[in-house]
């Protein structure tokens, strides 16, 4: 079972109101990571415009993420890349009765208060948008709303929970349609929480230390990962995921849920797509309803991918050091 505990004493996040002659507390670690909970083996689903975000919840979506353009489209377009129009968001917010999201840029603030205002449900602080700060994550402590950002590795992932993050998704490399990068993150993660978990089965608490000095995060929080021997929080997988195989093999390898860009969208049978991929993520221990998924999707009709090596902007690379 993930805890849901892990509040930070007196956080910003935290607000506490009487409605009706009630108590509320909103913000809490336990809301915020439970949210991101109650979607797990569901697909989340990129979007830009009201006809697309109902695609998705048709086709059984548990949450959509809005932007302005879609992964691949930020790629061919280059400039910066900002979050998406508030009248837009708030459009999709109105015609879905499914939970919306929002992508602000890496260390920009206002722009994910600006979000919170607009009442979604959950902030990506994403690097498929154009970095404010290289060097600093958003604190997402001082948010109500909750926040997902992504990680390539066990220590990027436990910065950002550090940070207040109530999801972890893998990076992958967003716009390519190519699901190799993801795979490569989320082994390293297991790879990495295998590692914990056995020095802490060992008892061997100094060594323990210096894994917390490694990843720059707590004590408490190594901790607390490697006797569960998986991350405090849902972590998805995205990043280059274009067919039902790729989600399936994604959730096969532990994540526990997806995120779709351009895979869908930037097919020309997103409908089928669409339908396809939330199959496969939720039989995907039944090979022959990942088969049938599959058949659902035709290959030439897929997005057009691209060979990570020969890229020259590496999405995944943004805000990786900080």
């Amino acid at each position: 079972m993930i805890p849901l505990s892990g509040d930070l004493p007196k956080s910003k996040g935290i607000k506490s109101e009487n409605v009706e002659s009630v108590d509320v507390t909103k913000g809490t670690s336990t809301l915020k990571r439970g949210f991101a909970h109650m979607l797990k083996n569901g697909v989340v689903m990129d979007v830009t415009t009201v006809e697309q975000a109902q695609i998705a919840e048709e086709a059984g979506a548990v949450s959509v993420m809005v932007l302005d353009k879609l992964p691949s489209d930020v790629r061919k377009a280059g400039g910066v890349a900002r979050t998406a129009s508030i009248r837009i968001i708030q459009d999709i917010m109105d015609h879905v009765t499914i939970p919306v999201m929002a992508k602000c840029r890496i260390g920009h603030v206002y722009e994910a208060k600006v979000l919170a205002e607009a009442n979604v449900d959950m902030v990506d602080e994403s690097e498929v948008l154009t970095p404010a700060d290289e060097n600093h994550h958003i604190w997402k402590w001082d948010f109500t709303t909750p926040f997902v950002n992504g990680a390539r590795s066990l220590a990027e992932a436990l910065r950002r929970i550090e940070e207040g993050a109530a999801m972890i998704r893998t990076k992958g490399e967003p716009g390519t349609g190519n699901v190799a990068e993801a795979v490569l993150h989320i082994k390293k993660v297991n790879d990495e929480l295998r590692t914990i978990k056995s020095i802490y089965d060992s008892g061997d608490k100094q060594e323990l230390v210096s894994k917390a000095r490694e990843f720059k995060v707590s004590l408490d929080l190594v901790e607390e990962t490697a006797k569960l021997g998986r991350m405090p929080v849902v972590n998805f997988a995205a990043g280059g995921i274009a067919t039902p195989a790729d989600a399936a093999y994604l959730m096969s390898l532990g994540c526990d849920g997806i995120f779709v860009g351009s895979g869908i969208f930037k097919a020309e049978d997103a409908m089928e797509r669409a339908r396809a991929v939330v199959l496969a993520t939720t039989f995907w221990e039944d090979a022959d309803a990942v088969k049938e998924a599959q058949k659902m999707i035709n290959e030439k009709q897929s997005i057009l991918g691209l060979d990570v090596k020969n890229l020259e902007l590496r999405m995944q690379d943004r805000g990786g050091s900080a």
